[in-house]
């Protein structure tokens, strides 16, 4: 099976960077090529030439702008199916958070490019079908949504720990407008009393000052300041301090607690390296892990620092939840698992 991948940028130090390395690895793992379509490929040569089974992209402004549709149509026409990853039909987002994709409902030109069938054939989310976010897709565009979660990548997530990332407590992630005041309430706190290391971008205002710097320069395709900043930790690092540290934190953004229907990588990507993982609250977990037994969850900000001091003070007590955590991840929740997922799709769609 050939795969072409689209993602206008691969310099972008955010959660596509992961997600794009967890498909490839599992595509390549499972004896399928797989191609990255960048904003500087060549697309309709590519399309010609090489004629993909498969092409992964994603619904929105940015990654249209960088997609030859019309080399697209012509290789669907071939057989070629079009999964697109697409964004929430009624967003929560802010309006002032520009790099976000705004309502798929509110989108008239996107809308009409559903319905008339000449772009995708499996649209997805992560969020759960349950989900009010998605409400009204299906009969507004002809077309079901698919739930393909995101996941731990497993061959780069495995358990390799590393003494200089020894601490009580690890974060890795973006310092995100969303999170912002939990994380003023219940992480920073925690700097008092326990070894707390942070990793990951916009922690600074220099940080996040360069990062919409390198935003506008992958949107208008400006080489130079399309990879203005690099990722602070390589991927082989990441598995290292989740397994090195006591307990590992998740933390989402508030609309996602607040819906409850779609969770972030840190879910399954730290239970896969063999982590201790404390999340806070969002609802879709307990389908995907047990409560207590494969990953602790903390119901409020009480919760949060009681059973994070009850783990540090008994980190024995840790050591069964790691290994079902482990378990059932590397079972259930790997790309492996969405390249199976999505092949048993593609099959579907190939014998109609």
């Amino acid at each position: 099976m050939k795969v072409f991948f689209h993602v206008p940028s691969e310099s972008t130090i955010y959660a596509g960077r992961t997600i794009h390395a967890g498909y490839k690895h599992a595509f390549e793992d499972m004896g399928h090529e797989f191609v990255t379509l960048t904003a500087q490929s060549d697309q309709a040569t590519l399309f010609r030439e090489e004629r993909p089974d498969i092409l992964i992209t994603s619904l929105t402004h940015y990654s249209l702008k960088f997609l030859d549709v019309e080399a697209v149509t012509k290789q669907k026409k071939e057989g070629m199916k079009v999964f697109v990853n697409i964004p929430f039909w009624h967003s929560p987002m802010s309006r002032l958070r520009i790099n976000e994709t705004p309502s798929l409902s509110e989108n008239r030109e996107h809308r009409e490019l559903i319905r008339s069938g000449t772009f995708g054939d499996v649209y997805y989310n992560n969020c759960e079908q349950d989900d009010e976010r998605m409400a009204g897709f299906s009969e507004a565009t002809g077309y079901p949504y698919e739930t393909i979660l995101l996941a731990a990548d497993k061959v780069m997530h495995f358990k390799e720990e590393e003494e200089r990332f020894h601490a009580d407590l690890s974060y890795i992630g973006t310092y995100l407008p969303e999170k912002r005041k939990f994380m003023k309430e219940a992480l920073f706190p925690l700097r008092k009393k326990y070894d707390l290391r942070l990793y990951g971008q916009d922690w600074t205002v220099y940080d996040r000052g360069m990062g919409l710097i390198q935003k506008a320069g992958q949107f208008f395709n400006v080489p130079f300041l399309s990879h203005v900043q690099k990722p602070k930790l390589s991927l082989e690092d990441e598995r290292r301090i989740y397994a090195s540290s006591t307990i590992s934190l998740n933390i989402h953004e508030e609309y996602q607690k607040r819906f409850g229907g779609d969770c972030n990588e840190r879910v399954f990507k730290i239970p896969a390296c063999g982590g201790f993982e404390i999340t806070d609250d969002v609802a879709c977990i307990r389908r995907y892990l047990k409560e207590d037994v494969e990953i602790v969850i903390a119901k409020n900000k009480e919760d949060w620092f009681q059973k994070i001091e009850y783990y540090i003070e008994h980190p024995e007590e840790s050591q069964s939840i790691i290994e079902a955590g482990r378990n059932r991840v590397l079972a259930k929740h790997t790309y492996h698992n969405r390249v199976l997922q999505m092949m048993h799709l593609y099959e579907s769609l190939s014998s109609k």
